[in-house]
């Protein structure tokens, strides 16, 4: 049996494995699903069309499945959809999507969501995320998997952010940035590669060392973009021991939209 305090109120038509704790003062809606080994702590709040997957550590205060913020918004059955692993954390908040979009927020697998962390509507996390405190993220932003944001980043809606790219605190996010990259400062610019990040992750010398070429073909030749992507095509032709890294860098400048932070 799911383990439930007494104070919890959990609607009888919500869906909870045998393998759940719910804390003290905790709602549960009518519409939310909740996997097995996941815990909730107290006054939390799980609202909306929401499915949370297994093994998650869900702290006190938080709100998960409120309605978009979004005026345009005329309540319907939008969803929230967390996959496994995820520890979120204190007064954290996510929303669900909107119908103008693919109508779900969701979040992946393995992320770390720190305190005040906000989720907007229709956003999409990839996998082994972190969010530091209090970074907030509008309606319709991207973010691949191992991307780091630091505290305080605003991440502006439909922002696009690639896999591995890191943020520093305060960083104010108005364009893209390519995976890989680091970002800081209001508005952002680039500061070089996550060379740190994509050592603890297993990459070679030889992909770092080929990924900071692209780097500085994209931001340091004088190349306009379409020159840049050109060469870093080139450059993956070249040597196909690295040709992934670089074709995925390449496949996100030419699906950018807002521009990149350059």
């Amino acid at each position: 049996m799911a383990r439930i305090h007494a104070s919890a109120l959990v609607d009888p038509a919500a869906e909870l494995d045998d393998n759940v704790d719910i804390g003290a003062y905790t709602v549960v809606g009518p519409g939310v699903r909740i996997g097995a080994g996941t815990s909730v702590g107290h006054h939390v709040v799980l609202d909306g069309l929401t499915t949370i997957g297994r093994d998650n550590r869900i702290a006190h205060f938080v709100s998960l499945g409120g309605p978009p913020q979004d005026k345009k918004y005329a309540n319907e059955p939008t969803r929230l959809e967390i996959g496994d692993r995820n520890v979120i954390r204190e007064f954290c908040t996510f929303n669900t999507g909107t119908v103008q979009d693919g109508g779900v927020t969701r979040l992946g697998n393995d992320n770390w969501m720190m305190a005040y962390t906000h989720l907007a509507h229709d956003c999409q996390v990839g996998d082994h995320t972190i969010f530091a405190n209090n970074a907030q993220i509008a309606g319709h932003v991207v973010v691949g998997d191992w991307v780091i944001l630091g505290a305080y980043t605003a991440v502006h809606q439909f922002v696009q952010i690639g896999a591995h790219a890191m943020t520093g605190m305060g960083t104010i996010l108005l364009q893209d940035v390519p995976p890989f990259v680091m970002a800081s400062g209001n508005g952002a610019a680039p500061h070089g590669i996550n060379s740190e990040g994509l050592k603890r992750r297993g990459f070679t010398p030889a992909e770092i060392s080929a990924i900071r070429a692209a780097y500085k073909t994209l931001y340091k030749s004088g190349a306009t973009l379409a020159q840049a992507i050109d060469s870093i095509v080139a450059q993956a032709t070249a040597d196909v021991s690295v040709a992934p890294h670089l074709q995925r860098l390449v496949a996100f400048l030419k699906s950018s939209t807002r521009g990149i932070v350059r």
